[in-house]
């Protein structure tokens, strides 16, 4: 199982790093990528739940995972476990987190947009996809409150939006 981790988190890598090869193109316009995540698992039973321990490993895995993808800014809501699930790729690559409030997510959406960096952003169960259809202007299924391994990456390039849909490998044992 290990061995699938690292290898999926190497092809990651390769993936990430090949889109930043083409991230300046020649006529001087910019492509960039977002990546919306979910916050990993959280404690329940809490008014602002911090992340259980498979949460921690999740965060510390998505970091791993998104070292390599540019990124220049990093979102957040302003709850403990959206804020935990942020901070090992923040302090990894020395950034602060920047809050966002999900009650205006089409303001939002159009604020990162006009931003053109690579950016991670991490939301709920219920604002995550939702923000994905809003940027991308797709139908994004949504996802339960059970469901903490879903990225969803959108790459911008010249007037073409790609969605992709991935999957972290973490299986946290209950």
């Amino acid at each position: 199982m290990k061995l699938i981790a690292l290898l999926f988190i190497a092809f990651m890598s390769f993936l990430l790093t090949s889109w930043q090869a083409f991230a300046n193109l020649p006529n001087g316009e910019v492509q960039f990528t977002l990546y919306l995540v979910r916050h990993a698992e959280k404690l329940s039973d809490q008014k602002n739940p911090s992340l259980t321990a498979c949460g921690i490993k999740r965060a510390e895995q998505l970091a791993v995972m998104l070292e390599q993808a540019n990124i220049k800014q990093i979102y957040s809501t302003n709850y403990l476990r959206t804020q935990q699930t942020a901070a090992p790729l923040a302090r990894q690559l020395h950034l602060p987190v920047s809050d966002y409030s999900p009650r205006d997510l089409k303001l939002f959406a159009e604020k990162i947009i006009k931003t053109k960096q690579n950016a991670l952003i991490v939301g709920h169960s219920n604002t995550t996809p939702q923000l994905a259809a809003l940027i991308t202007g797709k139908n994004v299924k949504s996802i339960t409150e059970k469901e903490y391994q879903m990225l969803y990456q959108i790459h911008f390039s010249h007037e073409n939006v790609q969605l992709t849909r991935l999957k972290q490998p973490l299986v946290c044992q209950k």
